[in-house]
């Protein structure tokens, strides 16, 4: 009998047989270029699989490297704002999600609440026009809180990637979960769960 809602979320077991490239069957950890990664980063929490998933899309998937980099060296943990280290320290200092960006339009560019969902959505939907209206307003947001604007618009091409293909975190969370417990299942109960990935797999030959 296995509640899903009491296993440990820091299983040992479950993070080394990961850290070995043992994915296949995991939810959205089972693609080669992931595995790879995986293997590279050695996860350690939840959080090292929510920020894959997210990373591993058109657009931001350029930082994958610098990310497993940052986790293996904190040394190189770096900040391109202090102020982003309230809502980056869990990413060591990198826009992961759509709520990064959020974040730093606010924080940064001294947008409101509502700026900063329209700014959202601009980016995601990434019509050049508006790209182009937000840019200038993003930037002298920026410089009006007391930024540079070479470094302003620095800042803005690091956002520019999240029009790609951006997640938000609760999408993120939800998945990088899942993937932990469909790894929880494998590393603790391997016959168990192979015998039923067969079975919910058995009308795709390949």
């Amino acid at each position: 009998e296995i509640d899903l809602h009491k296993i440990p979320i820091n299983d040992k077991k479950t993070f080394a047989m990961l850290s070995k490239g043992d994915t296949m069957g995991v939810f959205q950890l089972s693609g080669s270029g992931m595995t790879r990664y995986l293997k590279e980063l050695k996860p350690t929490r939840v959080e090292d699989l929510m920020a894959m998933v997210a990373l591993y899309r058109p657009g931001p998937m350029a930082q994958i490297p610098e990310y497993i980099e940052r986790k293996n060296n904190p040394g190189k943990v770096s900040y391109f704002d202090p102020r982003m280290k309230e809502y980056l320290g869990k990413s060591y200092g990198l826009l992961v999600y759509q709520d990064d960006v959020f974040m730093t339009a606010i924080n940064i560019a001294g947008y409101t609440w509502e700026e900063a969902d329209k700014f959202r959505k601009a980016v995601g939907k990434k019509i050049p026009a508006e790209m182009e209206r937000q840019k200038q307003k993003f930037i002298e947001g920026a410089q009006k809180n007391g930024m540079k604007r070479e470094k302003a618009e620095e800042l803005f091409k690091l956002i520019e990637p999240f029009s790609g293909y951006g997640f938000n975190k609760a999408h993120a969370a939800s998945y990088g979960m899942v993937s932990y417990q469909t790894g929880y299942m494998k590393a603790n109960y391997p016959v168990e769960f192979m015998a039923a990935l067969l079975t919910a797999e058995s009308a795709d030959a390949e």
